[in-house]
């Protein structure tokens, strides 16, 4: 049985607490839907277990433990801080870290009802985090590039799902994305991967932000996208205006990127519908009402 194939159960779970930290071992365990790269574990009421699954090297989860515990006490939105780390063995050759939990339903599986509310709360957020990042902070490789370096990953998700009727409209967004400024301020933080699976809502509202394991220093836009993809009708002008720090061209790039992310929702919801490991069926409608939300600009 390879890495990869190794079947995560609650009993893993337990026997590993029980080696390294015995002392949470008789906590209640209970598997949360839903993860790709890594797969979680509700361990008692207020922490929770993020197990390396798919991801193929450990850096994700190893770039949390090193920098959220920096970041999460300026934050105003609760974010999973490592409490406890886990080491790989020969029972379970992948790292694993303890995390607390943070309480709210992931966005993919609820709604935002309070549009204005929510609107502020990310705006807060992402101003609070998107500050100068220290010279060793991670750049990655998949996100943060100019849209016009990712010309190809756009061009597959466009063919793949893209509506005919509105085929032109999206294309324009994407192209006026391209064409813009270049990020030229200093790199700041960001999340890099704001989707409705990564961030969890309770009341109406957004209530927590998750899955930090894309987080790099660069360019802003790849966040604000977030405004298009998460924020209901009507808001994404607030939201701007309450971030106050977006110019013309981050906003251009922003809503490019929101563009793309739209259509790959979309594509995993097409793929769930047709039965393919790793698509989500509900992702699909979501993806559209965000590219309906990003034709209709700010």
């Amino acid at each position: 049985m390879t890495d990869t194939e190794i079947e995560i159960t609650a009993d893993l779970v337990r026997d590993l607490l029980e080696v390294q930290h015995p002392d949470l071992a008789g906590l209640p365990i209970r598997e949360v839907e839903g993860g790709w790269g890594n797969q979680m574990w509700r361990l008692g009421g207020e922490l929770a277990v993020r197990m390396q699954r798919m991801d193929p090297t450990p850096e994700l989860q190893l770039k949390e433990r090193q920098w959220l515990p920096v970041l999460a006490p300026r934050l105003p939105l609760p974010v999973p801080t490592p409490v406890r780390l886990g080491e790989p063995s020969e029972r379970f050759p992948k790292h694993w870290t303890v995390m607390t939990w943070v309480p709210g339903e992931p966005l993919d599986h609820g709604s935002i009802s309070r549009g204005a509310h929510a609107a502020d709360a990310l705006a807060g957020f992402l101003r609070a985090l998107h500050v100068e990042a220290p010279a060793e902070a991670p750049i990655s490789t998949d996100f943060g590039a100019h849209p016009r370096n990712c010309t190809d990953g756009f061009e597959n998700v466009f063919r793949a799902v893209v509506p005919d009727d509105i085929a032109a409209d999206v294309r324009a967004v994407w192209d006026d994305a391209v064409a813009s400024q270049a990020w030229e301020g200093p790199r700041v933080w960001v999340h890099g991967d704001l989707h409705p699976a990564n961030v969890v809502v309770s009341d109406g509202t957004l209530s927590g932000i998750v899955d930090f394991g894309a987080m790099f220093a660069g360019d802003p836009a790849w966040d604000l996208a977030a405004a298009w993809v998460l924020l209901p009708d009507g808001t994404t002008s607030r939201f701007f205006d309450t971030y106050a720090l977006a110019d013309e061209a981050a906003i251009r790039r922003a809503r490019g990127l929101a563009a793309m992310k739209s259509l790959f929702l979309m594509l995993m919801g097409q793929n769930g519908d047709r039965g393919l490991p790793g698509g989500k069926p509900h992702w699909g409608p979501a993806g559209r009402a965000a590219l309906d939300r990003v034709l209709k600009g700010v």
